[in-house]
């Protein structure tokens, strides 16, 4: 039965071990950053944003130890980068329910929230409802998540929308695993998406028209980076983010990333916690 209430990839979580400093690198390769938020205390983590249309990336800190941000923590202890990618649900509650249907026991539905500072003055609260699916349950050693939003309007600001990259979308989250087939049955399995297999791996759709997953072997990673980008990236699990832009060559500039293969202009890992980050034509 397929999962009706979950819509598609919402947001890609980068875990940092320094909130502030991770925010001003990403501006420095043409982000335009939201205020630094605070989430409810029994999370005991922070945040930057940086909002596209209809997804976001998100940086992600821990404040103050706590037992939810525990799997974060752990994940710090090895390394910086992309932790997890968060699905869009319309109904949390609903969603869960719909993995224990499957066998699966979801953790939460979780609400939380945190302040928001206001374009014009003053502060909202953006609020969220989320669950998640098993912590072993992490094809290709990235954690899923699904996220109802509840204040759209504090999150989706317009003013922090536009990016001197010329930022779009995230059009693709790349996994670099030893098993590129396991890890794409692994993620449709848990998602209700089909894996197929493309000329140098395996794609599995998020959902709607978000972004896709993308699974590697070290060998077609390699062909597909140049070492000089590489530089700074994990051996194994989500790796890559690349970025929809409307303009590659102000993406280049802005960035000062390093144009590869056919259209493709990229930052090296080191630059942005352990991310390549790739901007391509949107």
């Amino acid at each position: 039965m397929p999962l009706k209430h979950i819509l598609g990839a919402d947001h890609v979580v980068v875990t940092v071990r320094d909130l502030d400093a991770a925010a001003k690198a990403w501006e420095g390769i043409g982000f335009s950053m939201s205020p630094r938020g605070t989430h409810s205390p029994h999370l005991g983590t922070g945040n930057y944003t940086t909002m596209f249309a209809d997804d976001y990336l998100e940086l992600l800190g821990v404040l103050t130890e706590t037992d939810q941000n525990k799997p974060t923590r752990d994940f710090l202890a090895r390394r910086e980068g992309i932790e997890r990618t968060a699905f869009t649900t319309d109904d949390a509650a609903a969603g869960a329910e719909e993995l224990k249907a499957r066998g699966l026991v979801p953790l939460g539905p979780v609400h939380f929230g945190r302040p928001v500072d206001l374009p014009g003055g003053g502060t909202g609260e953006a609020k969220f409802n989320v669950f998640r699916w098993p912590l072993d349950q992490n094809p290709g050693g990235m954690r899923i998540f699904a996220c109802q939003h509840l204040t759209r309007d504090t999150v989706w600001i317009p003013e922090i929308m536009t990016h001197a990259n010329g930022a779009r979308r995230i059009a693709r989250i790349e996994i670099l695993t030893a098993d590129p087939k396991a890890a794409a049955a692994k993620m449709a399995g848990l998602i209700d998406e089909p894996a197929t297999e493309t000329p140098d791996g395996w794609r599995v759709p998020s959902g709607g028209k978000r972004a896709d997953f993308r699974f590697y072997d070290a060998k077609t990673f390699a062909a597909l980076y140049p070492a000089a980008i590489r530089e700074g990236a994990a051996s194994e699990g989500a790796v890559a983010l690349v970025i929809a832009t409307d303009d590659l060559a102000k993406a280049a500039k802005a960035s000062g990333g390093i144009a590869h293969g056919e259209e493709t202009v990229s930052v090296p890992a080191s630059r942005a916690n352990g991310v390549i980050v790739s901007f391509v034509p949107h």
